[in-house]
Protein backbone atom coordinates (compact mmCIF):
# COMPACT_ATOMS: atom_id res chain seq x y z
CA UNK A 1 0.00 0.00 0.00
CA UNK A 2 1.56 3.32 -1.12
CA UNK A 3 1.49 6.40 1.05
CA UNK A 4 2.40 10.06 0.70
CA UNK A 5 3.15 12.92 3.04
CA UNK A 6 0.93 15.94 2.56
CA UNK A 7 -0.65 18.82 4.41
CA UNK A 8 -3.85 18.87 2.41
CA UNK A 9 -6.73 16.57 3.29
CA UNK A 10 -10.21 16.10 1.90
CA UNK A 11 -11.63 18.10 4.82
CA UNK A 12 -9.21 20.98 4.26
CA UNK A 13 -9.98 21.10 0.53
CA UNK A 14 -13.72 21.19 1.21
CA UNK A 15 -13.14 23.86 3.86
CA UNK A 16 -11.09 25.95 1.40
CA UNK A 17 -13.82 25.89 -1.26
CA UNK A 18 -16.51 26.60 1.35
CA UNK A 19 -14.42 29.45 2.76
CA UNK A 20 -14.07 31.10 -0.66
CA UNK A 21 -17.82 30.85 -1.27
CA UNK A 22 -18.55 32.22 2.21
CA UNK A 23 -16.11 35.09 1.65
CA UNK A 24 -17.88 36.04 -1.60
CA UNK A 25 -21.27 35.95 0.15
CA UNK A 26 -20.00 38.05 3.05
CA UNK A 27 -18.35 40.55 0.70
CA UNK A 28 -21.78 41.08 -0.91
CA UNK A 29 -23.41 41.83 2.46
CA UNK A 30 -24.00 45.55 1.72
CA UNK A 31 -26.51 44.41 -0.93
CA UNK A 32 -28.39 41.84 1.18
CA UNK A 33 -27.88 42.71 4.87
CA UNK A 34 -29.26 45.55 6.96
CA UNK A 35 -27.16 48.13 8.76
CA UNK A 36 -27.51 46.43 12.15
CA UNK A 37 -26.51 43.06 10.67
CA UNK A 38 -23.45 44.59 9.01
CA UNK A 39 -22.37 46.26 12.25
CA UNK A 40 -22.75 42.98 14.12
CA UNK A 41 -20.80 41.02 11.49
CA UNK A 42 -18.11 43.70 11.42
CA UNK A 43 -17.73 43.42 15.18
CA UNK A 44 -17.51 39.64 14.88
CA UNK A 45 -14.74 39.96 12.27
CA UNK A 46 -12.77 42.27 14.56
CA UNK A 47 -13.08 39.97 17.58
CA UNK A 48 -12.19 36.98 15.41
CA UNK A 49 -9.04 38.82 14.29
CA UNK A 50 -8.06 39.67 17.88
CA UNK A 51 -8.72 36.06 18.95
CA UNK A 52 -6.59 34.62 16.13
CA UNK A 53 -3.70 36.89 17.06
CA UNK A 54 -3.94 36.16 20.78
CA UNK A 55 -4.12 32.45 19.95
CA UNK A 56 -0.95 32.74 17.85
CA UNK A 57 0.75 34.55 20.71
CA UNK A 58 -0.37 32.32 23.60
CA UNK A 59 -1.39 29.07 21.92
CA UNK A 60 1.74 28.69 19.79
CA UNK A 61 4.44 31.00 21.14
CA UNK A 62 3.51 30.38 24.78
CA UNK A 63 3.31 34.13 25.52
CA UNK A 64 0.20 34.43 27.69
CA UNK A 65 -0.48 38.16 27.50
CA UNK A 66 -3.22 39.97 29.41
CA UNK A 67 -2.14 43.31 28.02
CA UNK A 68 -3.02 43.21 24.32
CA UNK A 69 -5.39 46.11 24.97
CA UNK A 70 -2.22 48.22 24.95
CA UNK A 71 -1.95 47.82 21.18
CA UNK A 72 -5.70 48.09 20.56
CA UNK A 73 -5.69 51.47 22.29
CA UNK A 74 -2.39 52.47 20.68
CA UNK A 75 -3.87 51.78 17.27
CA UNK A 76 -6.93 53.89 17.99
CA UNK A 77 -4.95 56.86 19.26
CA UNK A 78 -2.36 56.76 16.47
CA UNK A 79 -5.10 56.67 13.83
CA UNK A 80 -6.81 59.70 15.41
CA UNK A 81 -3.49 61.56 15.61
CA UNK A 82 -2.58 60.80 11.99
CA UNK A 83 -5.96 61.81 10.60
CA UNK A 84 -6.43 64.93 12.74
CA UNK A 85 -2.92 66.40 12.81
CA UNK A 86 -1.06 64.91 9.84
CA UNK A 87 -3.93 64.96 7.35
CA UNK A 88 -3.57 61.25 6.54
CA UNK A 89 -6.59 59.51 5.05
CA UNK A 90 -8.26 57.24 7.66
CA UNK A 91 -7.89 54.14 5.47
CA UNK A 92 -4.25 54.92 4.69
CA UNK A 93 -3.59 55.50 8.40
CA UNK A 94 -4.46 51.88 9.26
CA UNK A 95 -1.28 50.25 7.79
CA UNK A 96 0.83 53.14 9.12
CA UNK A 97 -0.59 52.41 12.56
CA UNK A 98 0.38 48.75 12.23
CA UNK A 99 3.97 49.66 11.36
CA UNK A 100 4.18 52.13 14.24
CA UNK A 101 2.92 49.54 16.71
CA UNK A 102 5.38 46.95 15.43
CA UNK A 103 8.23 49.40 16.05
CA UNK A 104 6.95 50.29 19.53
CA UNK A 105 6.68 46.57 20.33
CA UNK A 106 10.43 46.12 19.85
CA UNK A 107 11.60 47.90 23.04
CA UNK A 108 8.53 46.62 24.91
CA UNK A 109 9.43 43.03 24.00
CA UNK A 110 13.07 43.52 24.99
CA UNK A 111 11.83 44.69 28.40
CA UNK A 112 9.10 42.17 29.22
CA UNK A 113 10.85 39.14 27.69
CA UNK A 114 13.00 39.19 30.78
CA UNK A 115 9.93 37.91 32.65
CA UNK A 116 8.57 34.36 32.67
CA UNK A 117 5.20 32.73 33.27
CA UNK A 118 2.76 34.67 35.44
CA UNK A 119 5.28 37.50 35.78
CA UNK A 120 5.20 37.95 32.00
CA UNK A 121 1.38 38.12 32.05
CA UNK A 122 1.44 40.72 34.83
CA UNK A 123 4.13 42.64 32.97
CA UNK A 124 1.99 42.91 29.84
CA UNK A 125 -0.89 44.27 31.93
CA UNK A 126 1.43 46.84 33.53
CA UNK A 127 2.62 47.95 30.08
CA UNK A 128 -1.01 48.40 29.00
CA UNK A 129 -1.68 50.54 32.07
CA UNK A 130 1.36 52.68 31.22
CA UNK A 131 -0.03 53.17 27.71
CA UNK A 132 -3.40 54.19 29.18
CA UNK A 133 -1.86 56.68 31.60
CA UNK A 134 0.27 58.22 28.86
CA UNK A 135 -2.77 58.56 26.57
CA UNK A 136 -4.69 60.28 29.36
CA UNK A 137 -1.97 62.94 29.55
CA UNK A 138 -2.10 63.88 25.86
CA UNK A 139 -4.32 66.96 25.97
CA UNK A 140 -4.30 67.34 22.17
CA UNK A 141 -6.25 64.07 21.99
CA UNK A 142 -8.72 64.95 24.72
CA UNK A 143 -6.74 63.84 27.77
CA UNK A 144 -8.71 61.64 30.15
CA UNK A 145 -12.10 62.38 28.58
CA UNK A 146 -11.11 61.40 25.04
CA UNK A 147 -11.94 62.98 21.70
CA UNK A 148 -14.27 62.49 18.73
CA UNK A 149 -13.19 62.28 15.12
CA UNK A 150 -13.88 65.54 13.22
CA UNK A 151 -16.74 65.51 10.73
CA UNK A 152 -14.48 66.28 7.77
CA UNK A 153 -12.31 63.26 8.58
CA UNK A 154 -15.38 61.02 8.80
CA UNK A 155 -16.68 62.30 5.45
CA UNK A 156 -13.30 61.59 3.83
CA UNK A 157 -13.86 57.83 4.27
CA UNK A 158 -16.59 57.78 1.61
CA UNK A 159 -19.47 59.88 0.32
CA UNK A 160 -22.68 59.21 2.22
CA UNK A 161 -23.48 57.20 5.33
CA UNK A 162 -24.30 53.98 3.49
CA UNK A 163 -21.05 54.10 1.53
CA UNK A 164 -19.06 54.71 4.72
CA UNK A 165 -20.72 51.80 6.50
CA UNK A 166 -20.10 49.51 3.53
CA UNK A 167 -16.46 50.63 3.30
CA UNK A 168 -15.80 50.03 6.99
CA UNK A 169 -17.55 46.65 6.77
CA UNK A 170 -15.27 45.62 3.89
CA UNK A 171 -12.27 46.80 5.88
CA UNK A 172 -13.23 44.58 8.84
CA UNK A 173 -13.84 41.61 6.54
CA UNK A 174 -10.54 42.19 4.74
CA UNK A 175 -8.67 42.54 8.02
CA UNK A 176 -10.09 39.26 9.36
CA UNK A 177 -9.18 37.51 6.10
CA UNK A 178 -5.67 38.99 6.22
CA UNK A 179 -5.14 37.87 9.83
CA UNK A 180 -6.30 34.31 9.13
CA UNK A 181 -4.19 34.01 5.97
CA UNK A 182 -1.16 35.54 7.71
CA UNK A 183 -1.54 33.07 10.56
CA UNK A 184 -1.76 30.16 8.13
CA UNK A 185 1.30 31.44 6.26
CA UNK A 186 3.31 31.78 9.49
CA UNK A 187 2.35 28.33 10.73
CA UNK A 188 3.20 26.73 7.39
CA UNK A 189 6.64 28.38 7.30
CA UNK A 190 9.83 27.33 9.08
CA UNK A 191 8.92 29.76 11.86
CA UNK A 192 5.64 27.89 12.22
CA UNK A 193 7.45 24.60 12.65
CA UNK A 194 9.62 26.29 15.27
CA UNK A 195 6.54 27.63 17.05
CA UNK A 196 4.92 24.20 17.07
CA UNK A 197 8.09 22.68 18.51
CA UNK A 198 8.27 25.41 21.16
CA UNK A 199 4.63 24.85 22.07
CA UNK A 200 5.09 21.10 22.41
CA UNK A 201 8.38 21.18 24.34
CA UNK A 202 10.43 24.34 24.73
CA UNK A 203 13.48 22.53 26.15
CA UNK A 204 13.53 20.00 23.31
CA UNK A 205 13.09 22.78 20.76
CA UNK A 206 16.07 24.63 22.22
CA UNK A 207 18.21 21.49 22.09
CA UNK A 208 17.40 21.16 18.38
CA UNK A 209 18.88 24.59 17.69
CA UNK A 210 15.70 26.67 17.53
CA UNK A 211 16.27 30.28 18.59
CA UNK A 212 13.35 30.51 21.03
CA UNK A 213 13.83 34.17 21.99
CA UNK A 214 14.06 35.36 18.40
CA UNK A 215 11.02 33.31 17.31
CA UNK A 216 8.87 34.62 20.15
CA UNK A 217 10.13 38.15 19.56
CA UNK A 218 9.07 38.03 15.90
CA UNK A 219 5.60 36.71 16.77
CA UNK A 220 5.14 39.34 19.47
CA UNK A 221 6.00 42.22 17.13
CA UNK A 222 3.83 40.90 14.28
CA UNK A 223 0.82 40.37 16.55
CA UNK A 224 1.34 43.83 18.08
CA UNK A 225 1.26 45.49 14.66
CA UNK A 226 -1.84 43.63 13.47
CA UNK A 227 -3.60 44.16 16.82
CA UNK A 228 -2.99 47.91 16.48
CA UNK A 229 -4.47 47.86 12.98
CA UNK A 230 -7.57 46.18 14.40
CA UNK A 231 -7.71 48.79 17.17
CA UNK A 232 -7.52 51.55 14.56
CA UNK A 233 -10.52 50.09 12.72
CA UNK A 234 -12.46 49.60 15.97
CA UNK A 235 -12.23 53.26 16.91
CA UNK A 236 -12.65 54.44 13.33
CA UNK A 237 -16.05 52.73 13.53
CA UNK A 238 -16.82 54.22 16.94
CA UNK A 239 -15.69 57.72 15.81
CA UNK A 240 -14.50 58.43 19.35
CA UNK A 241 -11.58 57.31 21.49
CA UNK A 242 -10.90 57.65 25.23
CA UNK A 243 -8.31 56.04 27.53
CA UNK A 244 -10.80 53.87 29.41
CA UNK A 245 -12.47 52.57 26.24
CA UNK A 246 -9.26 52.17 24.25
CA UNK A 247 -7.33 50.28 26.93
CA UNK A 248 -10.22 48.24 28.38
CA UNK A 249 -9.02 44.94 29.80
CA UNK A 250 -12.53 43.49 29.65
CA UNK A 251 -13.38 44.39 26.07
CA UNK A 252 -10.11 43.71 24.29
CA UNK A 253 -8.42 40.96 26.31
CA UNK A 254 -10.79 39.16 28.72
CA UNK A 255 -13.45 38.49 26.09
CA UNK A 256 -10.77 37.50 23.56
CA UNK A 257 -9.25 35.01 26.01
CA UNK A 258 -12.74 33.60 26.63
CA UNK A 259 -13.24 33.13 22.87
CA UNK A 260 -9.93 31.31 22.42
CA UNK A 261 -10.26 29.12 25.52
CA UNK A 262 -13.76 27.85 24.76
CA UNK A 263 -13.02 27.45 21.05
CA UNK A 264 -9.70 25.67 21.44
CA UNK A 265 -6.35 27.25 22.16
CA UNK A 266 -3.51 26.23 19.87
CA UNK A 267 -5.80 25.57 16.90
CA UNK A 268 -6.78 27.79 13.98
CA UNK A 269 -10.36 26.59 14.06
CA UNK A 270 -10.75 27.35 17.78
CA UNK A 271 -11.05 31.17 17.52
CA UNK A 272 -13.68 30.79 14.78
CA UNK A 273 -15.81 28.44 16.89
CA UNK A 274 -15.24 30.55 19.99
CA UNK A 275 -16.29 33.77 18.23
CA UNK A 276 -19.54 32.19 17.05
CA UNK A 277 -20.30 30.85 20.55
CA UNK A 278 -19.41 34.15 22.25
CA UNK A 279 -21.63 36.26 20.01
CA UNK A 280 -24.47 33.74 20.22
CA UNK A 281 -24.33 33.98 24.01
CA UNK A 282 -23.96 37.77 23.95
CA UNK A 283 -26.87 38.38 21.62
CA UNK A 284 -29.07 35.99 23.60
CA UNK A 285 -28.15 36.97 27.15
CA UNK A 286 -26.90 40.58 26.97
CA UNK A 287 -30.21 41.94 28.34
CA UNK A 288 -29.60 40.09 31.62
CA UNK A 289 -26.96 42.60 32.76
CA UNK A 290 -24.33 41.29 35.14
CA UNK A 291 -25.92 37.83 35.06
CA UNK A 292 -24.71 37.62 31.47
CA UNK A 293 -21.09 37.89 32.65
CA UNK A 294 -21.69 35.23 35.30
CA UNK A 295 -23.08 32.90 32.63
CA UNK A 296 -20.02 33.53 30.44
CA UNK A 297 -17.79 32.59 33.38
CA UNK A 298 -19.83 29.46 34.06
CA UNK A 299 -19.61 28.42 30.39
CA UNK A 300 -15.83 28.94 30.41
CA UNK A 301 -15.41 26.84 33.58
CA UNK A 302 -17.66 24.08 32.21
CA UNK A 303 -15.75 23.90 28.91
CA UNK A 304 -12.37 23.90 30.66
CA UNK A 305 -13.48 21.04 32.93
CA UNK A 306 -15.20 18.93 30.28
CA UNK A 307 -13.00 19.79 27.28
CA UNK A 308 -9.64 21.28 28.37
CA UNK A 309 -8.60 21.65 24.71
CA UNK A 310 -11.77 23.59 23.88
CA UNK A 311 -14.71 22.73 21.67
CA UNK A 312 -12.64 22.25 18.53
CA UNK A 313 -10.00 20.32 20.44
CA UNK A 314 -12.71 17.89 21.55
CA UNK A 315 -14.01 17.55 17.99
CA UNK A 316 -10.51 17.03 16.59
CA UNK A 317 -9.62 14.39 19.19
CA UNK A 318 -12.70 12.36 18.26
CA UNK A 319 -12.69 12.81 14.49
CA UNK A 320 -9.12 13.79 13.54
CA UNK A 321 -10.49 16.49 11.25
CA UNK A 322 -8.43 19.58 10.47
CA UNK A 323 -9.88 22.40 8.36
CA UNK A 324 -6.56 24.18 7.75
CA UNK A 325 -3.63 22.46 5.97
CA UNK A 326 -1.00 23.18 8.60
CA UNK A 327 0.39 19.88 9.87
CA UNK A 328 1.98 17.17 7.77
CA UNK A 329 0.01 13.93 7.49
CA UNK A 330 0.78 10.51 6.07
CA UNK A 331 -2.04 9.70 3.66
CA UNK A 332 -2.82 6.48 1.83
CA UNK A 333 -3.17 6.76 -1.94
CA UNK A 334 -6.70 7.72 -2.87
CA UNK A 335 -7.45 9.65 0.35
Amino acid sequence: MSARVTRSTRASRIAAVSGIVLLIVLAAAPWWAGRADMRLMGEMFLYLSLACLWNLLAGYAGLVSVGQQAYVGFGGYVLFALTMFAGVSPLMAIPVTAVAAGLVAIPVAVLIFRLRGSYFAIGTWVIAEVFRLVAAQVSALGGGSGISLPVEVVKSIADGRSAREATLYWVTLGLATLVILATVFILRSRKGLALTAIRDNELAASSLGIDIWRTKFLVYCVTAGLTAAIGAVIFLQKLRVSPDAAFSLNDWTAFVIFIVVIGGIGTLEGPIIGTLVFFALRETLADLGTIYLLILGAVAIFVMLRAPQGIWGLIRSRTGIGLFPISYRVMRSGD
